[in-house]
């Protein structure tokens, strides 16, 4: 699937925000996080409406271990989805962080610029993003099937 073939991404209210946050959040207390104690979760929602989650899984070879986000993308893939509508991170921290480069551009082979993304902690912040802002320019299959001879 090209990156220009993907539809707009349906508006998504508060109601299923905080829906988002809370299967992110009570996801995260799943997470393996012996080396770092990092618990972080993700909710995806793909274009179907339904819910992915995942959680950090940590490993002693550093190299092996998988982010939350990745987890609940590959969840989403493994489940027959491949449109992402919406993605909430929880990460144990009051200002919340934020995902890594290489979550962020998993991310941006199911999603668009304009995916919201929101990012809560363990306070009331709630910040509002979109995948455009956290990755403005993601390498896709456009620029292979650009470069290719």
């Amino acid at each position: 699937m090209n990156y220009a073939d993907r539809a707009a991404t349906p508006e998504i209210d508060d109601a299923r925000i905080a829906a988002l946050v809370a299967v992110a959040r009570n996801v995260a207390l799943r997470a393996y996080a012996p080396a770092s104690s990092f618990s972080v979760g993700a909710a995806v929602l793909a274009l179907d409406g339904r819910v992915f989650c995942g959680c950090n899984v940590e490993n002693a070879s550093y190299g092996l271990s998988i982010c939350a986000e990745r987890a609940a993308v590959f969840r989403m893939v493994a489940e027959g989805a491949q449109r992402i509508a919406g993605v909430a991170i929880w990460t144990p921290l009051a200002e919340p962080g934020s995902p890594c480069g290489a979550c962020r551009q998993v991310l941006a082979e199911f999603a668009g610029p304009e995916c919201p993304v929101f990012l809560a902690g363990t306070s009331d912040v709630l910040v509002r993003t979109t995948l455009g802002a956290l990755l403005p320019r993601p390498f896709t299959f456009l620029d292979l099937e650009r470069g290719g001879a």
